[in-house]
């Protein structure tokens, strides 16, 4: 399994999670991380992104909540999610993408519930 996510569960509204994604492999300079959703119904849409580098990139519905964080050297990134809504719940993937050749990887989604 490529990629395996963690943290998952059921919050309250306002409360926060931790997601967290091993990657079996090196993360190498070349991966882009990142965090997807699908809620039931719903297109899979982007979360948020990290480079190597640690530029990121939000989507406009979780910027100001969420923080995305790589640490290469344990071939992990993570997503931390305060002031959660009800909106927020949704299948949560992980992704690893190669800017140098294109290929995709994905986690098998970890569940994120949040009640009002």
């Amino acid at each position: 399994v490529p990629l395996v996510e963690s943290g998952g569960g059921l919050v309250q509204a306002g409360g926060s999670l931790r997601l967290s994604c091993v990657a079996s492999g090196s993360i190498g300079s070349f991966d882009v991380m990142g965090w997807y959703r699908q809620a039931p119904g719903k297109s899979r849409d982007l979360v948020a992104t990290v480079t190597s580098r640690g530029t990121t990139n939000y989507a406009d519905a979780v910027k100001g909540r969420f923080t995305i964080s790589r640490d290469n050297a344990k071939n992990t990134v993570s997503l931390q999610m305060n002031s959660l809504k009800s909106e927020d719940t949704a299948v949560y993937y992980c992704q690893r993408r190669s800017t140098l050749s294109g290929r995709e990887a994905w986690g098998q989604g970890t569940q994120v519930t949040v009640s009002s």
